[in-house]
């Protein structure tokens, strides 16, 4: 491994750390995201308690720190597409176990979104597509999450664009279950009907210890 290669990796790494939700919401309103609302640190807690904008914010932000150490990886390193599925791992595992949160981070979904959209654009927006229907039927971003989650692998063995590697699905595959792994939390208060729905706010800190650790 060669010294640019190295770089990229771990910046790769470094990147999909940087909490953009913690940095938006203390920027904006002085507070810690991880004490108010569900106590997550991504788009759709910012979104309920401090507003579309800095949802919306943070949605980019974190599917920017997954989109460009894969678009780096294939532009610099063309055909390596296992060192854009390093990277894209290293920047989702980055989000999730965050070093600049004590290890504490997202879930990883939009970061997975940025990261997936470079290497398999329509797969992407389809699973994107299908995340917003499941979100506008159901009211929850987590039922929303959980879909494009499932829709995603389906899709991705399915609709092959130029850049298609069957290693790219197979790590769908992998990450998809993960998420939906970091979701069990939301889909146990879903059963139980105490999911947060997507208008839903709150500034009080959030009592399920459960949900911050997801």
């Amino acid at each position: 491994m060669d010294k640019n290669t190295f770089i990229l990796i771990a910046a790769s790494y470094v990147l999909g750390g940087i909490p953009s939700g913690y940095i938006i919401t203390r920027t904006l309103k002085g507070i810690d995201i991880r004490e108010h609302g569900s106590g997550n640190p991504g788009a759709a807690n910012v979104y309920r308690v401090v507003g579309k904008w800095a949802g919306w914010a943070t949605m980019v932000c974190d599917a920017a720190k997954g989109f460009i150490p894969v678009e780096c990886a294939m532009h610099f390193y063309p055909g390596n597409y296992w060192l854009a599925i390093i990277c894209g791992s290293l920047a989702i595992f980055g989000h999730m176990w965050t070093i600049f949160l004590r290890f504490r981070g997202g879930k990883g979904v939009s970061t997975a979104l940025g990261v997936f959209g470079a290497m398999l654009p329509f797969p992407t927006l389809i699973a994107f597509l299908s995340f917003a229907i499941a979100v506008a039927i159901s009211g929850h971003i987590s039922v929303g999450s959980i879909v494009a989650a499932l829709v995603l692998p389906i899709t991705s063995f399915i609709v092959k664009d130029h850049s298609y590697s069957p290693a790219f699905s197979i790590t769908v595959s992998l990450v998809s279950a993960l998420i939906i792994y970091k979701h069990i939390p939301n889909m146990k208060r879903l059963l139980q009907k105490k999911e947060l729905a997507f208008s839903d706010g709150s500034a009080t800190p959030h009592k399920n210890a459960d949900d911050k650790k997801s």
